[in-house]
């Protein structure tokens, strides 16, 4: 009888031993799986930066033409990896950085900007916090020097999204930001594709603007990037909140008011914090018709797509969409997801784009075929 005992005993023992074996090799089998599948580790800060996209092709952009670009986009890591290294917020290096944007002449932003057939520059920016989806849009600025801080006033300090012309100006004028005679945006450059567009569309040339500089045109060869240049930013802060910022002048010889993506929210500009931001370039009218921004976005939150996926099959539905003359959309996008993962897209021959992530070496691309 005790013999029996015992033997019972031990079996009892054993047993646990044996599911001990069996469920520490499922747990290591369960640790190997979620290794696997992990996703990798949230970067501390990203910073994603785009100058337009559009016909931008090796043989049409000299050595010195190039160089400039490729500066100008690192000058922009550089600003905004600054503000974003010392613990400051992705709404505060989107504004930095496309202010910085607006002030360079290369860009369809700001000074730079492309003119209408008017012969005005007409300037739009939106930008979006992705904490909270507050966001601020203005179109048609003749006087505000920096369209992207305007925007940022509205979406603080107003109970609007998007005000327009001379209301958007008054607006800006009561949070005294700063204002500069319609010159200031005037560049020989500009006013050259202008004069050519009209031309070649048979429509008249408008007197050139008062006060402008009188300057030669420009010796240096810019490839045919008339249609193209907005500028655009999106950054995660150390924080994890996510903004994304756009700023254009719109496209040469453009009329009757006509306003395209880049202040439409959902269109040219998006952030939602834990999902992603999205600030885009083209032909607005068609990132307005596909929704672009918030298409990119909402593929990633329902339907798990990454940043790289959406963004390929968004622009790829934007130039499949052609309008009443059967023109194909055209230009690009750059992204970033809830961990500060990169992704651009463009359906172009190249896009001004660059980007950085803390203690990450920066990139700074041009042509479509670049890795």
């Amino acid at each position: 009888m005790v013999m029996d005992r015992r033997r019972d005993a031990g079996h009892r023992l054993r047993m646990p031993a044996r599911r001990r074996r069996s469920i520490l090799a499922l747990a290591s089998f369960l640790l190997l799986a979620a290794c696997a599948t992990a996703p990798e580790p949230a970067h501390r800060w990203s910073l994603v930066v785009h100058g337009g996209a559009g016909v931008i092709e090796r043989a049409s952009l000299t050595p010195e033409v190039e160089a400039q670009y490729r500066s100008a986009m690192q000058r922009a890591l550089t600003t905004g990896g600054a503000i974003l290294d010392r613990g400051g917020s992705s709404v505060d290096a989107v504004e930095a950085v496309i202010r910085e944007m607006e002030d360079d002449a290369l860009f369809n932003a700001g000074r730079g900007a492309v003119f209408t057939a008017e012969g005005r520059n007409e300037l739009d920016a939106s930008i979006m916090d992705g904490r909270n989806r507050a966001a601020g849009a203005v179109a048609g600025l003749t006087h505000t020097r920096h369209p992207i801080s305007a925007a940022r006033a509205v979406m603080e300090r107003s109970r609007h999204v998007m005000l327009i012309g001379e209301g958007a100006e008054a607006f800006a004028r009561s949070q005294n930001l700063e204002e500069v005679d319609p010159s200031y945006f005037f560049t020989e450059r500009r006013w050259q594709q202008l004069e050519q567009n009209l031309r070649a569309n048979n429509l008249p040339i408008p007197q050139r603007p008062a006060n402008a500089p009188r300057a030669p045109q420009a010796t240096l060869t810019y490839p045919d990037d008339h249609q193209f240049g907005t500028v655009g930013v999106v950054a995660l802060d150390a924080s994890g909140n996510i903004a994304a910022g756009t700023s254009t002048g719109g496209t040469t010889a453009k009329r009757w008011g006509r306003v395209g993506d880049a202040p439409i929210l959902g269109a040219g500009t998006y952030a939602q914090n834990g999902v992603c931001g999205v600030s885009a370039t083209g032909t607005g009218e068609f990132f307005i018709r596909v929704g672009v921004a918030r298409d990119i976005c909402a593929r990633m939150e329902f339907r798990h797509e990454s940043a790289q996926q959406a963004a390929d099959h968004v622009i790829a539905e934007v130039g499949a969409t052609t309008n009443a003359s059967n023109e194909a959309g055209d230009g690009g996008v750059i992204v970033l997801d809830g961990r500060g993962n990169v992704a651009w897209a463009m359906n172009t021959p190249g896009m001004y784009r660059a980007s950085q992530s803390a203690g990450g070496a920066p990139v700074v691309q041009i042509f479509a075929d670049e890795q």
